[in-house]
C-alpha cells in the first residue's frame, strides 16, 4: 500500500507495461479565468439526463475505455464499475471522535471518505441511510450542525468522515472562517483521504458556492465524487426538476475540467444511489489499499 500518496481519481486506463506505478488519478483542471456566474445559475430546459457519452463517464482504474459496456454504468450516474469493485454492505460502524483540528484526526493508515456540502444539503441525513441507522450523524431542522471533523469506522477497515457544512449564514462570520480554515486544512494534509463525496442540492438550480468549492477541490488536485442529494424534490413543486439542475451543474463544472468528475443521484427519502454510492467507493477504497 502506498500510504503516503493521496488517490487521484482519472478516466484513463492503466499503461500496459508490466509492474507500471500506479497512474495520475487526478482530473486535468483548467486554471484559464471563467465568466463571472450569478448566484443562482438558470438551468438548459431539457427535461431528462442524456445517456453519458464515452469521455464524460468515470473509468476507474485497470479497465480499458474500449471494454465498457452499457451495463457496467450504474443507474443514475457516469460511474463505471471496474475490477476493484468489491464489497460494499457496511456491517458495522461506530463514532470514533470529533476533532477539532486536522492533527487531531485518527492517526491510524486506514483509508477515507470525507463528506462535505452545504449546510442544508442533507449530509448527515445521508449518512445514515448509508449506513442505514439513525442518528449515527446528527441531523437537525437547523443548518449547520456539525462544526467538528467528526470520524465514523466503517466495518473496522475505513472512516468516513463528516465535515461542517460551509455557507451556514446564521453562524458567526469568525466561526465561518474558522470552519474553512480547518477544514481546508484537512483535505491539503490528509494523507489517508482517498476522496471527497461533494454534496449538491439537486431540487434548486446551481449554487455558486457548490461550484467555487468543487473548483477549489480540482485546483488543489484532490479526488472528488458530485454526489446529488434530494433528487426525489423539486422545491414548492415550482422551478426545474432535479435532473435538469444536474445536468446544468454538469455544464458548468465542464468549463474547468477537462475531464468530468464521477457523479451519482440520490435520495435520503427514497434510499436512490445508495447501494451505487457504496459500491462505487468500495472499487476506490480497493484501488487505494493496493
Amino acid at each position: 500500500m502506498l500510504a503516503a500518496v493521496r488517490i487521484r481519481l482519472s478516466c484513463l486506463h492503466l499503461p500496459t507495461p508490466p509492474s507500471p506505478p500506479k497512474p495520475s488519478l487526478s482530473f486535468p483542471f483548467s486554471t484559464t479565468p471563467q465568466t463571472r456566474l450569478p448566484h443562482h445559475i438558470s438551468a438548459t430546459p431539457k427535461p431528462t439526463l442524456p445517456k453519458p457519452s464515452q469521455p464524460t463517464l468515470f473509468i476507474p482504474p485497470g479497465l480499458d475505455p474500449d471494454e465498457v459496456t452499457d451495463q457496467m454504468i450504474l443507474p443514475g450516474s457516469n460511474i463505471v464499475v471496474g475490477p476493484y469493485a468489491g464489497d460494499s454492505k457496511i456491517k458495522q460502524v461506530e463514532f470514533v471522535g470529533s476533532s477539532v483540528r486536522p492533527k487531531d484526526c485518527p492517526k491510524d493508515e486506514r483509508p477515507e471518505f470525507a463528506m462535505l456540502g452545504r449546510s442544508n444539503v442533507g449530509k448527515s441525513s445521508l449518512i445514515n441511510t448509508l449506513v442505514r441507522k439513525k442518528e449515527v450523524a446528527l441531523t437537525s431542522k437547523k443548518p449547520g450542525k456539525t462544526q467538528l471533523i467528526n470520524h465514523f469506522l466503517v466495518n473496522k477497515s475505513w472512516y468516513l468522515v463528516d465535515l461542517p457544512g460551509y455557507g451556514f449564514a446564521n453562524a458567526p462570520e469568525s466561526a465561518r472562517m474558522d470552519w474553512s480554515s480547518f477544514t481546508k486544512g484537512y483535505f491539503l494534509n490528509r494523507e489517508t483521504l482517498v476522496a471527497v463525496l461533494l454534496l449538491v442540492d439537486a431540487s434548486v438550480p446551481p449554487q455558486k458556492i457548490d461550484l467555487d468549492c468543487a473548483n477549489w477541490l480540482g485546483r488543489n488536485n484532490i479526488a472528488m465524487t458530485l454526489v446529488f442529494t434530494k433528487c426525489d424534490k423539486m422545491k414548492g413543486g415550482k422551478g426545474k426538476r432535479p435532473d435538469e439542475n444536474i445536468k446544468s451543474f454538469q455544464e458548468l463544472i465542464s468549463r474547468n475540467y477537462k475531464i468530468h468528475p464521477p457523479w451519482i443521484m440520490t435520495s435520503s427519502s427514497t434510499g436512490l444511489g445508495r447501494d451505487d454510492l457504496l459500491l462505487h467507493m468500495s472499487q476506490l477504497r480497493n484501488y487505494w489499499d493496493n
